[in-house]
Formats: C-alpha cells, structure tokens, sequence
C-alpha cells in the first residue's frame, strides 16, 4: 500500500513538470520557489541591517532572465541537436553576462556610495555563481525530463499504431486479387511467354519477401523502398497494358545505400496512385514517382493522371489509408516532416519530405 502510495506521488510531480495543464502553474511555482530563496538568503547576510530591497529585485529578475534564455532558447538550440559544444560556451556567456550586469547594476545604481571592495565581495560573487550553475542545471533537467517523457509517449503511440497498421497493412497491400490476378498472368505467359514469366514470378517473390520480412523492422534501407515500390508498379503494369510508369531516382548510388526509412512508407501513395489512375484525353494512364535528396531532406513525389469527374469506388479505405500514413509520420517525425496533397482536374499529386 505504501509502494503503491508513493508510485502515485511520485507519477502527480511528473505529471505536473511535463504536463502542459500545468504549464502556468509551474512557471509561477518556479519563480516563487526562486523568489523565496533568494529573499531568505538575503535575510541571513543582512542580520545587522536591513534588506536591499532594490538589490534582491535586481537579482531575482537577472536569474529569472537567465532561467528563461537557457530552457526555451539555449536547451532546444543547441542541447537537444547534441551540440554541446556550442551549448556549453553559450552557457558560459550567459552565467557571465548575468553576474557581470548584477555587478554593474550594483556599483552604479544601488550602492554607487559604498566602498569598491565591499562592492565586489568575492564572496557573494561566488555565491551567486554557484547559484547561477543550480538555476541552469534545474532549468536544463526540466527540459530533459519534458522531452523524455514525450518521447517515450510518442513512442508508445507509435507501438500501438503499428500493431494495428499491420493488419491493415496485409489486408490492403497483399490484396488476394491483386496475387490472383498476377498468378493467373503467370498461366497464361507460361504458354506465350516463358521467359517473362519467369521474370514476373521473380518480381512477385521479392514483392512479397519485402512485405513478409522488411516490414518487420523499424528501418529499412532507400534502396530496399525504392526497389519494393517498383517491383509492385510493374507488376500492376503487366494486368494494365495502358498503364504508362516512370520511377525517378536523383539520390546518388553510394549515399543511397546508406540511407535507412521506416519500412513502406511510402507505400500508401503508390497505392492510391495504381488505384486510381486513369487515362485522360485519350491518352495513356501514367504514374510518375520521383525520389530526391536536398540539404539532408528525402523528397517523395508521387503523380497520377485522373479525370475531372472521377469518382473514387474505394474512398473509404483510401481515406482511412491516408490517415494512417499522416499518423504514423507525426509519430515518427513529429514537426520535422511536411506533406502537400493537391489535386486539379487531371492530375493527382503527393509531396513527402522528411529529415535522414
């Protein structure tokens, strides 16, 4: 009872460091916890005089400042990106531009008259520099423990998503018809065409040892991707005479093969493209599907040649798809990646771009 007792304690102060309802009562505990620290620890040194009212303001407001400018700009700049050179020096500015602007303040405006060592007590110099690096520490391991603690909820959402995703993964990707339809290509090319018959079951066996095995790991190499994708265009060619393909990819071979994704990422868009391009004007349905990498940035762009009036049959599960995908690279990226979707008369277009 008592283990159960304090594992509640201590999940209340978690949650009210991390949790945004807590937000504004946290500021206002923090800058109190500080105020009062600072009031008491003036009161101490000021035992035979009275309190330096003006002084203890000067000092509350420079820590404050310092509190601020560390947790919401030099934290997430530079400590978060691991840039911790960069972090430490700026720190290091920080802690001095506060205590050298309290040592301004307080030999020209709030005791100009006292003596110039009593001034520059090396003591209380030292005093508020210490307090400066456990102002910056707190500040810091609250930051930390914020992003900790949303990372491992994304991560468990990520977990949960995925379990369910693979279902719908199989359901929709290895569609029985599609095998089907694809097994019986593989019939008739056998009698007119061995030899391309051979180079569809080739295809269908690494389409579905990708779905069987990559699948199950979190990453997967570009490459792995790309050649998936083009494994299940080009089999849908082989039902669609008419189907025009293009797979275009700009990445350079030696950073390609060391390039890692989750798995079937982009497998979503490629489907809703098979699925529903159609020809226009007379002309051949077409799916264009370039890859590009730009300043450390994946860049996914998917086409496919639609009508005007066309009526997507399949709508429903095209539209629970796509919020799966936009889901799963919130998930994944959080802010880092960008989706555009736009769609004109004739033409169906997807832009992906992510951080690798």
């Amino acid at each position: 009872m008592r283990y159960r007792s304090q594992k509640m304690t201590d999940n209340q102060i978690i949650n009210f460091i991390v949790d945004k309802r807590y937000k504004v009562w946290r500021h206002i505990t923090l800058l109190i916890t500080l105020f009062l620290h600072l009031y008491y620890s003036t009161s101490i040194d000021a035992v035979n005089s009275d309190i330096n009212y003006p002084g203890l303001i000067a000092v509350f407001i420079t820590f404050t400042i310092m509190f601020y400018i560390n947790i919401y700009i030099l934290v997430p700049t530079f400590f978060l990106k691991a840039e911790y050179a960069l972090y430490f020096l700026f720190l290091v500015i920080l802690v001095v531009a506060g205590l050298t602007s309290l040592v301004f303040t307080f030999t020209n405006y709030i005791k100009p008259d006292v003596n110039i060592k009593e001034k520059l007590d090396m003591n209380r110099f030292y005093k508020g520099a210490v307090l400066s690096i456990i102002i910056i520490l707190i500040s810091t391991l609250i930051k930390l423990m914020q992003r900790w603690v949303k990372d491992n909820e994304r991560i468990a959402a990520l977990s949960n998503l995925t379990l369910t995703m693979e279902l719908n993964e199989l359901k929709n990707q290895i569609n029985p018809h599609f095998l089907f339809n694809m097994l019986n290509n593989v019939k008739a090319l056998t009698r007119s065409n061995p030899e391309a018959a051979s180079v569809v079951i080739m295809k269908l066996s690494e389409f579905l040892r990708y779905q069987l095995y990559e699948n199950n790991e979190d990453k997967t190499l570009l490459v792995s991707e790309i050649n998936f994708l083009s494994n299940f265009v080009n089999l849908e060619k082989i039902r669609r005479d008419s189907l025009s393909i293009a797979i275009q990819n700009d990445v350079d071979t030696k950073i390609l093969n060391g390039i890692f994704i989750p798995p079937n990422l982009f497998t979503t868009f490629v489907e809703n493209a098979v699925k529903h391009s159609v020809s226009v004007d007379n002309t051949d349905a077409y799916i264009q599907i370039r890859i590009t990498l730009e300043n450390g940035r994946l860049q996914f762009n998917c086409k496919n040649s639609k009508t005007a009036d066309y009526h997507n049959p399949d709508i429903k599960n095209s539209g629970l798809g796509l919020n799966n995908i936009k889901r799963r690279l919130q998930l994944l990226y959080d802010k880092q990646y960008q989706l555009d979707i736009s769609s004109s008369d004739h033409e169906y277009i997807v832009n992906l771009s992510i951080p690798v």
